[in-house]
């Protein structure tokens, strides 16, 4: 039982995962969709520094009498994926701003009924 609540930044990962997944596939909102994908992109985030997590760890400079190190790699990746992913979701909305001024909606399934009887 003691290890259910020692990794719970796991099961918050699970529940931001399932969450975030649930948003993009029962939304029609395209807005919506896109929130729903950054609440999941969150998850992988909070995963991977998690994993670099090391108890007692400390920075990985060398000094005497320290042996255990924690792997500052991770966290580099993660500042990399927070670019990454403020610029697809900038490049997202700048997609529903023009699908909005094309079709007049954000909502998927007006957009497809309009597509189906042009």
């Amino acid at each position: 039982m003691t290890q259910l609540f020692t990794h719970y930044n796991y099961w918050i990962v699970v529940v931001l995962m399932m969450a975030g997944f649930f948003i993009v596939i029962a939304q029609g909102n395209l807005v919506k969709k896109l929130i729903g994908l950054n609440i999941f992109q969150t998850s992988v985030f909070i995963l991977y520094i998690s994993s670099g997590k090391i108890t007692g760890g400390t920075a990985p400079i060398l000094q005497e009498g320290i042996t255990v190190y924690s792997n500052p790699l991770p966290h580099v990746l993660i500042l990399t994926a927070i670019v990454v992913g403020i610029a697809t979701t900038a490049l997202g909305l700048a997609l529903v701003i023009r699908i909005k001024k094309a079709y007049g909606t954000i909502e998927e399934s007006e957009i497809q009924q309009r597509d189906h009887t042009c």
